[in-house]
């Protein structure tokens, strides 16, 4: 299983971000090969549009899993069809946001955040 994480760093100290499109880094854990890979996300400096560039750079990923705040809806509505599961999660350490993820801790995803427009953080 891979779980993505949208993080402002690269480590375990680093805090989840609660904007997906627009978050530094992904963090992803493949539980099967137990290994994390970071990514910068490539949708954070875009125009418009972040959250799909977002979601489709996790898509490509294969993740399983999205753990972030929150999210707009055509990432919501990309994340949906390909059967990935999101999560959403305070801004708290990543190594506590996988311990309240695998004891079910964390809120489903069901319905998408407020849209954003443009290049507003």
């Amino acid at each position: 299983m891979k779980i993505a994480i949208s993080t402002t760093g690269k480590n375990s100290d680093s805090v989840l971000d609660m904007r997906f499109g627009r978050c530094e880094y992904f963090q992803i854990y493949d539980t099967k090969a137990g290994k994390i890979i970071i990514l910068e996300n490539k949708g954070r400096l875009s125009s418009g549009g972040a959250g799909i560039a977002a979601s489709n750079q996790l898509i490509d990923e294969k993740v399983d899993v999205i753990i972030t705040g929150n999210l707009g809806p055509n990432a919501f509505e990309l994340i949906a069809a390909e059967g990935i599961k999101a999560y959403k999660c305070k801004s708290i350490a990543i190594n506590s946001v996988l311990e309240k993820y695998n004891n079910g801790e964390l809120e489903e995803i069901t319905i998408s955040g407020p849209a954003h427009h443009g290049g507003h953080n």
